[in-house]
Formats: structure tokens, sequence, C-alpha cells
């Protein structure tokens, strides 16, 4: 697509209506997009250009940006092909460019697309294209079909007899019938609102098919069928248990189609009419309009999976750093020890090695001194410990031994999902060539307390626990849509320049992974960057790419103490101009509270140079709080020492624990064990709950009780509207939304187990 494109004026109105903006703003985001500027340097430096779309409004604007271009290359490719057929009508031309989805153009573009031999066009090249249209108006006049085929009897050409004859006019009628705009519009309109989609279970697989017992004799509206089940019924149609359909009346439909053409179906013309609308909807319609209605089914639970996966994504990615101090990571395991690696300020390890706290090969005193010996050589300040296997015998021994030393460090147990994969990575092994595979896991442990954004851009995101059914959607839309989340949150937070891997660089806004490995390599070979302007030796960083990456890049410690903020460095003329008219040093002014509060902004306000309000206000936001990270502060869950194991849990216990994955059927909660317990949607919340996005987020620290525990499959059944209603003790509690139906209730109640058990599958 030609980057300097832009859309056309007759599609702005539609994209405004979807982004809930004013033309006007999408007309300047087109342009900066068309100039080739990146969604989070519009979002957060050319806001006067814009009016402040937010960065969710830009993805919506770019997106339909992108859909209406594509359209209209395709439009002008099918005009074409069309016209050179020589039967481009000033009608058609007409339709085809009032037409506003890729649908409606492409139904027009149907009867005119080349496509291989079909019994119409095999009958067409018989010439019997006249005779159709003779049956046509014979419906009126009460012609004799047989009459009018006799003429058509052509040995030669294969038609022996009359009805081979009318049996081929009727293909013709029929692939008229089905190509017909209306038909096809009316019949999708149809299946959207009124069809069912079914499941049942193939014979003979009831028992290896048993996961997706629900799905055995399954019926719902099909677009009432929430993402997760679409999809669980699509991987068992793939796995051989089920087979499934869209069911309509379709005795109702095939009279409806005879119906539409306004002509007598009692009439001896009319008779073939009929026959031909009859084979027109069961051949061709129908199957055509099933097909794209399931491919449209399945997208849109893709599209939803997806989304829900983004949204847990950029949840776990904006988790609470606990910031550039010295940690210790212990990756725990029973046999073969708990490797231990100690991570400094800025990433680097300064020690490694492998400690026995646990069974079977425990050595309890050497891993007492060693952690006391490591403490206290590197000022640790943490140890983290990964959720995996012995994490909580590992946490009670390290525990002990913090409390009875009287040493500072918290003892944290953190997610280590991914951090085996990242550590048999060749980001691992070109960061960390020197250490061994089970070493390299500890540091990820112990660096992604530090900061989780980044260290988990270093793992592939489908690696990381946070998806619903992931393996199953598209995946070059998948790794769009992630994609599009970690710029967000790495361009939301910003990176140091002098410390950034090049994973977490490549991308920040205008940055690729090429010129985030030369950032890389101009650091080592000169040293550290002593200002943002510096990035312009890297070789192939030029003046676009500097304007679009140098606000999101933060130098700690640079001459200028507005390189450690997000103020982009075209306005630092602006805030030095700031700081002389308060007759005080630039650097006095930057995160000086009383200075800053004392400045007349609007004074400043320069439309011809795009300084307007929303300039001004980010400014005096970073002047009072320079690099300010948007992240919450640093918070643990606190795991009760007496629960390690699922024996060790009754029913109406509370505990604490960590959201660790979100899905549309409830939340999954780290509380300490080896498997996370399930909070049903229909137990998050008193209020009836459409979304569980709504109430919790990945990385949140709750309060659940024990539901019920399944002891034989390690499952735990969770809820926080038991909390709620203790709350309400004496009290009326909230009244349940009206809105919500005892079908919908229905569809959404699967047991807790069941729910945890598809949702693990593969």
């Amino acid at each position: 697509m030609d980057a300097y494109q832009h859309i056309e004026q007759q599609f702005i109105e539609e994209i405004a209506s979807a982004a809930s903006c004013q033309a006007y703003q999408i007309v300047a985001a087109d342009k900066l997009l068309a100039e080739g500027a990146t969604l989070p340097f519009i979002a957060r430096y050319r806001k006067e250009a814009t009016g402040s779309l937010l960065d969710e409004q830009l993805e919506i604007v770019a997106k339909q940006r992108d859909y209406f271009i594509e359209l209209s290359q395709r439009r002008d490719t099918i005009l074409a092909s069309i016209e050179e057929q020589g039967k481009l009508t000033d009608e058609l031309e007409s339709a085809i460019r009032a037409a506003r989805n890729k649908q409606i153009l492409e139904d027009l573009y149907l009867p005119y697309k080349p496509k291989r031999r079909t019994r119409a066009q095999i009958a067409r090249e018989k010439g019997l294209e006249p005779l159709s249209d003779e049956i046509l108006t014979g419906t009126r006049t009460n012609d004799i079909p047989e009459a009018l085929a006799e003429k058509y009897v052509d040995l030669e050409k294969g038609l022996e007899t009359i009805e081979d004859v009318l049996a081929g006019a009727r293909d013709i009628l029929a692939e008229t019938f089905a190509e017909s705009v209306e038909n096809r519009t009316h019949l999708r309109n149809t299946i959207i609102r009124d069809a069912n989609l079914e499941s049942r279970v193939l014979m003979g697989q009831e028992d290896a098919g048993k996961d997706y017992q629900d799905y055995f004799e399954f019926s719902q509206r099909a677009f009432d069928v929430p993402s997760h089940r679409m999809l669980a019924i699509l991987r068992g149609e793939r796995e051989g248990f089920l087979i499934s359909s869209i069911k309509i009346d379709d005795d109702t439909e095939i009279e409806a189609l005879k119906n539409s053409w306004g002509m007598p179906m009692d009439s001896p013309c009319g008779i073939q009419l009929a026959k031909a609308s009859a084979d027109a909807y069961k051949r061709l319609l129908r199957p055509s309009i099933t097909n794209e209605v399931r491919n449209e089914l399945q997208e849109a639970s893709e599209l939803e999976a997806i989304s829900v996966f983004r949204t847990n994504l950029k949840a776990l990615l904006m988790q609470s750093p606990f910031g550039q101090q010295t940690v210790m990571g212990l990756d725990p395991g029973y046999r073969t020890g708990c490797k231990m690696a100690v991570v400094g300020t800025t990433g680097q390890v300064l020690d490694t090695g492998v400690l026995y706290p646990v069974p079977p090969n425990e050595r309890i005193e050497q891993a007492t001194q060693t952690i006391i010996q490591m403490v206290k050589k590197h000022n640790i300040r943490a140890i983290a410990i990964g959720n995996g296997t012995a994490s909580r015998e590992t946490e009670f021994v390290v525990k002990n031994v913090v409390k009875e030393a009287a040493l500072e460090p918290i003892v944290v147990i953190v997610p280590e999902t991914g951090a085996s994969v990242y550590s048999a990575s060749k980001v691992a092994r070109e960061e960390m060539p020197d250490l061994d595979v089970a070493i390299r896991g500890a540091v990820s442990i112990a660096r992604r307390m530090q900061d989780p954004l980044a260290e988990f851009v270093k793992i592939e995101p489908r690696s990381l626990g946070v998806g619903q059914y992931q393996h199953d959607v598209n995946q070059k839309a998948l790794e769009k849509e992630l994609t599009l989340s970690v710029e967000q949150a790495v361009n939301t937070v910003g990176v140091e320049l002098n410390t950034a891997s090049a994973s977490l660089l490549k991308y920040i806004s205008g940055l690729s992974e090429r010129i985030a490995r030369e950032i890389i390599a101009t650091r080592n070979n000169q040293g550290p960057f002593i200002s943002r302007k510096d990035i312009l030796k890297v070789k192939g960083l030029g003046p676009k790419t500097f304007e679009q990456a140098a606000g999101f890049l933060r130098i700690q410690g640079a001459q200028n103490l507005l390189d450690a903020t997000a103020v982009h460095p075209e306005r630092y003329g602006l805030v030095e101009k700031m700081a002389a008219v308060m007759k005080t040093p630039l650097n006095d002014l930057v995160g000086n509270p009383d200075a800053v509060k004392k400045i007349d902004f609007n004074q400043f306000i320069d439309d011809a140079q795009g300084i307007g309000k929303y300039t001004l206000d980010d400014i005096r936001e970073e002047l009072l709080k320079p690099g300010r990270d948007p992240r919450p502060e640093f918070e643990a869950p606190k795991w009760r020492d007496d629960i390690r194991t699922i024996e060790d849990l009754k029913e109406g216990m509370t505990l604490e624990g960590r959201v660790s994955n979100v899905a549309n059927f409830g939340a999954f909660v780290d509380i300490g064990l080896k498997t996370d317990g399930l909070v049903h949607i229909s137990e998050l919340s008193n209020k009836w709950v459409d979304d569980p996005q709504k109430v919790v987020q990945v990385g949140k620290i709750v309060k659940v009780m024990v539901k019920d525990i399944d002891h034989q499959r390690n499952r735990v059944g969770l809820s926080m509207k038991a909390l709620m209603e203790d709350a309400y003790k004496g009290q009326s509690k909230p009244e349940k939304n009206p809105k919500r139906s005892s079908k919908k209730i229905k569809n959404d109640t699967s047991t807790i187990q069941d729910l945890m058990q598809k949702f693990n599958q593969k």
C-alpha cells in the first residue's frame, strides 16, 4: 500500500462515526498517518492537530483507514475488469462506487467475476441464455416452455432432448438468482437474525470426545454463541469429535425466493422458474451464504479471543515494577536444586549458583549461608521466587532465613510463565551466552520483578499464559494485535536509552529491530549516550525516525534534565523560553513544583507552531513529575503460610491472590498453589457482569473465597461475590440486573470444572 495514500472524502464521516469523533480529526489523523507518523507519536505529540484523539480512537481510525483504502483499490480493480468485459453500465458503476463494505462490493462483482466453468456457463456456451430469458417472460404470457425449448434441441451440442434444453436454461436461471445482490443480502440477513448453530457428537466418538460433551447436543442462536463456545466447537470439529451446522427454515426461504420475482409460479413457465429457484437455493445460494456466515462467526469469535488476549497482555506488561534495585532470582526445583541468579540495578548478572533448600537433596545449612552471603555482598533488596515446582517449599525456607538472620529483602513469589521459553531463546543466548539455560531462567525471574515490561517483551506473547484459545485463531491477526499492545505499553512507559535491550527498543515509535540493534552496537562501541540528539549518530537513524522516537527515550543523569522526561526535543526551546521568563535555570525548573506552578502557561500558546492547551498541559505534567512512571506502585499478594497444597484448602476459606488470566467466562487467580483457581463470571460480583475485564485485570491483587474443591481433577472454584455478600449482611443487597435473561444465564453457567478443563486443553 502506498504510504502516502489518503482515504477518500466519502469515507471520512463513516470513520468519524466508528471512532466517535469529528471529521476534522479524521482528516488530521489521515494526513499524519500518510506522512508515516506512528500511532504512539500522534497520540502523544500531535494532540493539537487531532483534537487529542485517544490511543484507542487512533487505532480505530488507522484500521478503518486501511480498510477503506483497500476497498477503494479493490473497487477500482473491479471497475476495470467489468469495463474490459464491455459490461459496465452507468447503473452498475454507481452501485459499485456506492458500496461501503467489501462484501457488497464482491456481491456486485460476482456475476462478472472470472470463474471456473459452471453448469450455467456451459449452458450459455450452448446458446441457451435466450431461452432462459424467454422462460422469465413466459411466466406472464403463459407460454409453453417445451414449445420454447424445441428449437434448441441440438445433438452436436449434447442437447438431445427437450428436458436437456430446459435443464440448461434452469441452470442459467439458478446462477442468476444465486448471484443476485438482493437475494444474497436477504438470505445473509435472515441467517444473521434467525439461524441457530447446532452441533452433535460424531457416532462412536462419545468417549474419546468427552471433553466436548457440552456440545454433543448443542443448539443456540448463531450470533448469540459466545466466542469461547464457538472456538471450542470449531476445535472439536477439527479433532474429529463434533459436527456442526447452521439451521434455518429452508422451505420458507425457498418459497420467499420464488415469490421475490413477482411472477406466477403456477404457469407452465413458472413451474420451470420455481424449479430453478429451488435449485439455486439448495445448490448455490444456501451453501455460499452459509460458508460466508460461518467464516464471519469464526472471525468474530477469533477477534474477540484476540481482544481478550490483547487486554490481558497489556495488563501483564503494565504491572507494577519493583524498580532498579538488586534482586535475587530463584528458579525452584526438587531433584536438580534451586537455580539462583543475582541481578543488579540495571539488569546485569552479578552472581549465580545452585541452592538445595528442599528435599530430596536438601542442604539447608549451605543454602542458608549462601543466601545470607549474597544478600550482604550485593545489598539485595528482594528475593523473587518462580511460582512453579517447589515454589512454596522454597519460599518457606527463604522466609525463615531472612527472618532468623534479620535480613531486609522482601520475599515474593512471581509468575514464571514463559521463563523456560525465554531461557532457550536466541535472545537469551545473545544476552547471556556464557550462562546455563537453567540459570537464565533465574535471571528472567529476577528481572521480571524489577521491570515486568522490559522482561516480558523478550518472550513470545503466546507463551505468557494470558490468552484464550490463542492457538485456534488467525495467527497473523493475533500477532498484529499483540504487537500493537506491546507497542502501546512500551511507549506509554518509555525506555531508558542506555540500559534498554534491543527487544525493548524495537517497540519504540519509529524504531525497527535493525535500528534497535544499531543503537545497542553504537552504545557498546562508543559508550552511553549523553543526550537524545546523540542517537542521530546511529547508522540508519535519520531525522524522521528521530522525530518519531526521541520523546519515548529517556536518559537518566543527562546534562539536560529534559532528556529524562517525556518532553519532546522539538519543544525544548519552548521550555527554555519558560525558564527565561521565570528567570530561572532550566534544570532548576524541571521537577520544581513551586516554580512550575508560577508559570502562566496560556501566554505560550502559539497556534502557528502547533502549541496549544494539550501540548502545554503535557509539558506542565512533565515539569511537575519528570519521567513519571504511569504504572502502579509495587504490590505482591500475601500468600497464606498454611496453604501450600490443594489438600490444605477448605470450602469457605478466604485467600488473597493475583489474577493470572482473564477469559470470557471468568478469571483465573493464582492463590499460591500449582493450579490456579477459577472465579466464574457469575461469581465475580453481585451485579451482573457481561465482561470480566470490567471487574478484574491480569496482575490485580484480589481477595477470594474457596467455593468448591475437586481433588480428583486438582481444580479449585473461587468466588469474589461471596465476600461482597458477607459485606452486605444486615443490609439490603444490590438489585440484580433485570435485563439478564434466563436464556443468557443458561448459556453461561457450565460448571467451573468443565470450563477450566476446556480452557486448558492444548
